[in-house]
C-alpha cells in the first residue's frame, strides 16, 4: 500500500530559523513559522539569529532589554561587538568556525556593560541552526552565580583567622609568576620569597589560649601587609603576603631587583614584629626567624624555591632565631652532601666502601714506632675519599657508628695480628682505635672487644681504645663499668684530645685510664719562629705541668700534631712519652707499615719513619 500523498510547500523566504521543513501535514506549514517567531520573541532567554557574516538578523525582546536597546536597533549590528567576542584571537576563531558550520557550538563567559552603567556577567552560547545558513546566539545572565563562585573561591583561598591569602592561593600565584616570566611578559625576570616563622608562638597558645594566639596572628598579618606596602611592594601584582599555616607566613616578591631588596624587606619585617603587641589587655613581644631566597626565574621551580626557603628558615632558627638568613648555595650543597652521606652510610659498610690507614705513634726517647692509630676512610663512589671528620659525626647521630665502629675494631685488630705474624723478629706494635661514647651506650662494647680479640688472636695489651675527654670525664654507671671491664681485660684506655673538654683532673685518679693524648692546640704553641723565639710560653708551662701530673698518676702522655723538630725536641725534654704527627708520618696504608717493619726502620728515628 502506497503512503498518502501530502502537499509539498513551495520554497519561500527563510524565517528566523531557516526554511520550513519540506514534509508536514497540510494546514501546519503556515502556522509553525508564526509559532516559532512568537516563542522566539516571548522567550525569557536573550537570543539573536546571526548570519554567516556575523550580523544580527533577528533579536528578541529579552536580548534587547539585556543590552538596553530594541530588537530593531540590534538588527544589522555585528554580534561580536555586542558581546565582545573579538576580545581574544582564540575566541574569535572559534566563533567564526561555528558561523561557517565547521564547529557544533561554543560557549564563553563575558563581562558586559549595560548602557545605564551597571555590569553583568553573561554566558554566551553560539550554535548553528539546522537547515539554515545562520546561527543562534543566546545569552544567560550568570552574575549571581559568578558572585557566589567568587565568594566561595575567596573563602577557599583565604585564611579565616588573618584574612590573608592561604597556602593554596600562594602556590597558585607563585606558579603563575614563574610561568608568566617563562613566556616573557617583561619585568626583571627575578623572584624572591621571605619565609618566616614566629619564635615561641606555641608558648603563647599554651599559656594564654588559642583566642589570644589567633589575635596575635591577625595582628602579625596586619603588620606584615603594612610593612610590605611601606617597602614599596604594593604595586599591582608586586607582592603577596600569605599565611601558609600555623605561625608560618610568606611574602612573595615578583620582579624583584636583587637580594638587597629582599634583605631590606626582611630587616623591616624583623623590626616591625619586635614592637610589642597589645591584645585584649595582654602586652606581648614576639620575634621571627626569616629565610630569604632571591634568584632568577629561569630554571626555578615552585617546589625547589620553597624547599630552599624552608631550608634557609631552618638555618635562621639554628643560628639563634630572631634573625633573617639569606640562602647560601654552598651551605646548602654541604647540607645536601651530608644528607646523601647519611642515607648511604649504613649500606656502605656492607658494600665494603671503608678502608683503614694507620699513623705511627713514635717513642720520643728513641724514635721507635711503638704503635699505630687506625684512621677510617670512606671511598665514596660519588664524593671520593672522605676523611673521618666528614662522616663520623653523621654516624654518631644516626647510630650507624655502632656498626661502623665494630667493623673498624675488627679490621684493625686483624691487621695488627697479621703484622705480628708476618714479622716475628720485630717486637709487636699495638693498634689504637677510636671509640664513640654511643658505642658504649648502644652496644655491648666489652663483649664486642672480647669476641674480636678471641677471633683475631690479638693480645689485649696490643689494643688501645681512645675516647674523647668529654666522653670520659664524668662517666658513671654503664660507661664507667665498661671502661673498668676493658681495663681489667688488659686493654689500654686513652683519653683523646685531652685539655679541650672538662679537664676535671680529679677523675684521672678514678678512671681506668693509662694514656693521655694532649690536644694538638697545645703542641702547635711549641712552634718557634725564624728568630728562635717561642710565641706562647704559657703552652709549655701547661704541657709540662700536665706531663708531670700524668706521670705521678702512672699515666703515659702522647703529644698529637708534632710537625717540627723544634716541637719534638721540646716535648722530649719536657718528658712526653710518645709523639704522633707529620714529622714522623702521615696516615698510610697497612702495606707501607708492613714495609716499614720489614726494613727495620721501626727504631731508626723520625726521619726514617717519615720516609
Amino acid at each position: 500500500m502506497r503512503p498518502p500523498v501530502t502537499e509539498r510547500h513551495p520554497e519561500g523566504p527563510a524565517g528566523p530559523f531557516g526554511r520550513p521543513p519540506e514534509h508536514h501535514a497540510v494546514g501546519r506549514t503556515t502556522a509553525e513559522p508564526r509559532d516559532y517567531r512568537a516563542a522566539f520573541d516571548a522567550a525569557h532567554l536573550a537570543m539573536a539569529v546571526v548570519d554567516r557574516d556575523g550580523h544580527v538578523t533577528a533579536a528578541n525582546h529579552a536580548l534587547a532589554e539585556l543590552l538596553g536597546s530594541t530588537p530593531a536597533e540590534l538588527c544589522g549590528q555585528a554580534a561580536a561587538d555586542l558581546v565582545d567576542l573579538a576580545a581574544d584571537a582564540r575566541t574569535w576563531h572559534i566563533y567564526q568556525d561555528v558561523l561557517q558550520g565547521s564547529r557544533s557550538r561554543f560557549r564563553c563567559t563575558r563581562r558586559l556593560k549595560h548602557p545605564d552603567g551597571h555590569s553583568l556577567w553573561a554566558e554566551v552560547t553560539v550554535s548553528p541552526v539546522r537547515d539554515s545558513t545562520g546561527a543562534l546566539l543566546s545569552i544567560t545572565d550568570v552574575s549571581d552565580r559568578r558572585e557566589l563562585q567568587a565568594r566561595l573561591r575567596h573563602l577557599q583561598m583565604h585564611d579565616p583567622v588573618t584574612r590573608l591569602p592561604n597556602r593554596t592561593l600562594f602556590f597558585e600565584r607563585l606558579a603563575g609568576a614563574l610561568e608568566a616570566s617563562t613566556y616573557g611578559r617583561g619585568g626583571t625576570g627575578r623572584i624572591g620569597i621571605c619565609y618566616l616563622d614566629l619564635d615561641g608562638f606555641k608558648a603563647v597558645n599554651d599559656t594564654l589560649g588559642h583566642r589570644i594566639g589567633d589575635r596575635l596572628l591577625s595582628a602579625v598579618a596586619a603588620r606584615l601587609t603594612h610593612c610590605a606596602d611601606q617597602c614599596g611592594y604594593a604595586r599591582s601584582g608586586g607582592h603577596l603576603v600569605a599565611r601558609l599555616g600555623g605561625d608560618e607566613f610568606a611574602v612573595l616578591v615578583e620582579d624583584s631587583t636583587g637580594t638587597e631588596q629582599l634583605a631590606d624587606l626582611a630587616q623591616s619585617v624583623l623590626a616591625v614584629l619586635q614592637q610589642p603587641f597589645d591584645l585584649a589587655g595582654q602586652r606581648l613581644s614576639v620575634s621571627a626567624s626569616i629565610g630569604v631566597v632571591e634568584r632568577a626565574v629561569a630554571g626555578t621551580t615552585a617546589t625547589g624555591l620553597m624547599q630552599d626557603a624552608d631550608t634557609t628558615l631552618y638555618w635562621a632558627k639554628a643560628d639563634g632565631k630572631a634573625r633573617w638568613t639569606l640562602f647560601d648555595p654552598e651551605r646548602n650543597a654541604h647540607r645536601m652532601t651530608r644528607q646523601a652521606l647519611s642515607s648511604t652510610l649504613r649500606p656502605a659498610v656492607e658494600r665494603g666502601e671503608f678502608t683503614l690507614e694507620y699513623q705511627p705513634l713514635v717513642g720520643m726517647a728513641d724514635g721507635a714506632v711503638e704503635g699505630v692509630e687506625a684512621l677510617v676512610r670512606w671511598n665514596h663512589p660519588q664524593f671520593g675519599t672522605l676523611a673521618p671528620n666528614r662522616f663520623i659525626g653523621i654516624a654518631e647521630e644516626d647510630g650507624s657508628i655502632v656498626q661502623l665502629g665494630r667493623w673498624v675494631l675488627r679490621t684493625a685488630c686483624r691487621q695488627a695480628r697479621r703484622w705480628q705474624i708476618e714479622h716475628p723478629g720485630v717486637p709487636p706494635i699495638f693498634v689504637s682505635v677510636n671509640v664513640a661514647v654511643r658505642q658504649v651506650w648502644d652496644s655491648d662494647l666489652v663483649a664486642d672487644v672480647a669476641e674480636i680479640l678471641a677471633e683475631t688472636g690479638l693480645a689485649p695489651h696490643l689494643l688501645q681504645l681512645e675516647l674523647t675527654e668529654s666522653a670520659v670525664m664524668g662517666s658513671a654507671g654503664r660507661p664507667l663499668q665498661a671502661l673498668q671491664a676493658l681495663s681489667d681485660m688488659g686493654v689500654r684506655i686513652a683519653i683523646d684530645d685531652f685539655g679541650t673538654g672538662y679537664s676535671n683532673l680529679a677523675y684521672l685518679s678514678r678512671l681506668p685510664v693509662s694514656v693521655l693524648k694532649l690536644d694538638g692546640s697545645f703542641v702547635r704553641g711549641f712552634q718557634y719562629d725564624e728568630g728562635g723565639t717561642h710565641p706562647n710560653p704559657a703552652d709549655e708551662t701547661i704541657v709540662e705541668a700536665l706531663v708531670q701530673l700524668a706521670h705521678r698518676l702512672g699515666l703515659k702522655v702522647t703529644a698529637e700534631c708534632v710537625e717540627t723538630v723544634h716541637q719534638a725536641g721540646r716535648l722530649r725534654r719536657i718528658g712526653c712519652d710518645t709523639g704522633q704527627g707529620w714529622l714522623y708520618s702521615r696516615a698510610i696504608a697497612p702495606e707501607l707499615i708492613a714495609t716499614m717493619l720489614s726494613a727495620g726502620c721501626r727504631r731508626s728515628g723520625p726521619a726514617s719513619v717519615c720516609g
